[in-house]
């Protein structure tokens, strides 16, 4: 199995070196052939810029909108009237998060369905249902946990596991036979669930105390999914972790944020998500999809349904502790992303149930952000051609090219900027100023990733590679069809 997984890891390689040639490379001969014959070049050039222009106006937008807190909290009372005309006046633009009436009613049962491959996680899926079942409050309408989980052999880890449950009567432990996901397995929990609202969570997640309540404040609104926000409990491991660390507080703290203020839409990311139990049982999930996450978001959202995203709904998670396992995930992300996006895209212009702005933005999601990596990728080669043929360059798209690299460097750092604003925790300034230095190599190596996914997927290529939780031999899945 090592073998397998170490010859595979050589492949990415071959793949990365083949693919960056092919769409840098010859493209760079090219055009340096076109400039030769005089041809100028200025549609390429001025396209490229462009789009990174609008990338770094989008980030900016997002970046100042998320700055407005949208937590599900008691309506305020006003005693002057500058104040109540301000509060009106950002509802008006769109950006009043944080009134929302408090629901008075209890909160009913809730379930937490985990899902666990165990000999990959079976060294901290203990430690997990421990803090469930010590570190939740209990909704009055009582708690449930579910973990569903799927092991090719038996283990010794399945008996301490339950004797918890005979311990705890809220805890059920349900091995599902044949599966080889976790959308099988939180499919079989779904069967046997009893509450009101589910949480669905992954086998390394720690959701705070409140999390149930904060979700019910939503639901009882009538959203029928609320996505919480992740953050990196390892963040301290290595270098890494800590790049993951501020990137998922810019992801959760940031660019979902905005999604939900901008669009009154959001996604479920795969864990700490908390659905009407109805509407999960009508949906679930989707075994032959790379990310059954967002599977599950676009034909929740397609029925008709409402999703938002609240960040003070936090639980913790881990970071992939090597290069390796950071690639395979990525991969996996990056080559779901493109499957779902070719796939419910046109469904999606159609539905009734997307405002206008709503199409365009979920359009800039699905399309722009992922071929992004491969049209931006472009500039390079226009620029490695107007270096070796110089000359060729005018003074007017000399100025655009350094506008536009100038607003896409603030972009980042203002990004940056907004996320240590609205951070999960105080890290170090150090973790800031590092990802600010790293930035253009982490998303390099992002793009890197996301090409090699497209490739996989042009070439039919469908396995996946478990994330490694202990020091397991890594495990490659083949998905099944359907």
């Amino acid at each position: 199995m090592v073998k397998k997984v170490a010859k595979s890891w050589s492949s990415e390689i071959q793949k990365v070196i083949f693919t960056h040639v092919l769409l840098i490379g010859l493209p760079a001969v090219f055009y340096g052939y076109l400039l030769l014959s005089g041809w100028a070049l200025v549609g390429p050039r001025a396209f490229v810029l462009t789009l990174f222009l609008l990338n770094a106006v989008m980030i900016m937008l997002e970046s100042s909108n998320a700055l407005f807190r949208r937590f599900a909290t008691h309506r305020r009372h006003f005693s002057h009237a500058t104040e109540q005309t301000l509060n009106q006046l950002k509802g008006w633009i769109g950006v009043r998060g944080a009134e929302c009436p408090y629901p008075i009613d209890p909160v009913p049962r809730c379930s937490f369905l985990v899902a666990a491959y165990l000999p990959n996680e079976q060294s901290i899926i203990v430690e997990t249902l421990r803090h469930l079942l010590s570190h939740i409050e209990r909704p009055a309408g009582g708690l449930e946990i579910i973990l569903a989980y799927n092991t090719p052999v038996d283990l010794p880890i399945e008996a301490e596991l339950h004797q918890l449950a005979k311990r705890h009567p809220e805890l059920t432990i349900l091995r599902v036979e044949g599966s080889r996901s976790k959308a099988e397995n939180i499919n079989a929990a779904l069967d046997i669930a009893t509450g009101e609202i589910a949480c669905v969570l992954d086998a390394d997640h720690h959701p705070s105390a409140d999390c149930f309540r904060r979700a019910w404040h939503w639901i009882a609104q009538g959203y029928d999914v609320v996505q919480g926000r992740n953050v990196i409990r390892n963040y301290d491991e290595n270098f890494l972790a800590q790049n993951v660390a501020i990137e998922f507080e810019q992801l959760y703290g940031i660019s979902h944020a905005a999604k939900s203020f901008l669009t009154d839409s959001s996604i479920f990311g795969g864990s700490n998500g908390y659905w009407r139990m109805d509407v999960l049982k009508r949906i679930r999930f989707n075994p032959s999809r790379l990310t059954e996450d967002i599977d599950a978001s676009l034909r929740t959202l397609l029925n008709g349904y409402r999703i938002l995203h609240d960040r003070s709904i936090v639980t913790s998670e881990l970071a992939p502790a090597s290069l390796k396992t950071f690639w395979f995930q990525r991969k996996r992300w990056s080559h779901g992303w493109l499957e779902v996006s070719l796939l419910y895209q046109r469904r999606l212009w159609r539905s009734p149930h997307f405002n206008p702005w709503q199409k365009l933005y979920w359009t800039y999601l699905l399309y722009y952000c992922e071929s992004f990596a491969l049209i931006s990728l472009q500039l390079l080669p226009v620029l490695l051609a107007s270096v070796l043929v110089p000359g060729v360059v005018s003074d007017h798209m000399r100025l655009y090219f350094l506008m536009a690299g100038g607003l896409s460097l603030f972009s980042g750092v203002y990004q940056i900027l907004a996320t240590a604003k609205v951070a999960s925790r105080r890290y170090p300034l150090t973790y800031y100023i590092r990802h600010v230095l790293f930035l253009p190599f982490y998303i390099t190596l992002k793009n890197s990733i996301a090409i090699v996914a497209v490739y996989d997927y042009l070439n039919g290529e469908n396995t996946w590679v478990v994330t490694p939780r202990d020091t397991q031999p890594q495990t490659r899945y083949r998905l099944k069809q359907g």
